[in-house]
């Protein structure tokens, strides 16, 4: 593991798992695009750190729906560390394989990995859920509409958002009523070019927000 201290405190099941996941991204990462092949020698402390912060922030055993799951940020390090139901939403066919083949390879019995478009899983294939969490998959504005549906009351949005988050939640403010706090600003990218290239993991924030709805 890159830099352990910069991550929450894992036991050693959790360790070996996340270790396990690692070397499946980086195998699959050569035939489909999780990540960028120039963001692996920062899997641990941008990709995995910044999912595992999120992550512990989610009580344990709480049921979680992912949007947009891809790589398995932050739905796979959610299911880690709390042990819950974690449902990961994921339209790519490929990406869908790469998530379940994780969740065996991670031994994650209560992931469920359901291969629709969000906006089709919202009506009825996926029940509400009392934390809906994404990351790098839409504008604030466009990602509450597509959680909103998801989550159940008095749940909360657990969003990892890029440097822009201040900017995005006050223009999300416009259209939507809710409780909202910027947390935990997460690593710096190391230089411009990467947070030209991947705003949602640079000089980012991890946005809660707790009973969202249209104005």
């Amino acid at each position: 593991m890159t830099d352990p201290a910069l991550l929450p405190s894992l036991t050693s099941r959790q360790n070996a798992q996340l270790e396990a996941f690692a070397a499946l991204l980086t195998k699959w990462n050569s035939r489909i695009n999780l990540i960028s092949p120039r963001d692996l020698p920062q899997l641990w402390t941008r990709h995995i750190g910044d999912s595992l912060r999120l992550a512990h922030l989610i009580p344990a055993g709480e049921r979680v729906v992912d949007l947009g799951s891809g790589g398995g940020f932050p739905g796979i390090m959610t299911a880690v560390m709390t042990g819950g139901d974690v449902t990961l939403v994921e339209a790519d066919q490929r990406k869908a394989a790469f998530l379940r083949e994780a969740a065996r390879v991670c031994e994650l019995p209560h992931v469920q990995v359901v291969n629709e478009r969000i906006e089709k899983a919202a009506h009825g294939i996926v029940a509400p859920a009392p934390v809906v969490t994404a990351r790098a998959l839409a504008p604030l504005p466009r990602l509450l509409e597509l959680a909103a549906p998801l989550l159940a009351p008095g749940g909360r949005c657990l969003f990892i958002k890029g440097r822009r988050a201040p900017d995005e939640l006050a223009e999300a403010r416009k259209i939507w009523a809710m409780d909202a706090n910027l947390l935990q600003p997460l690593l710096p990218a190391a230089t411009t070019a990467e947070r030209a290239r991947d705003d949602s993991a640079s000089d980012g924030y991890i946005v809660e927000i707790s009973a969202p709805h249209p104005l």
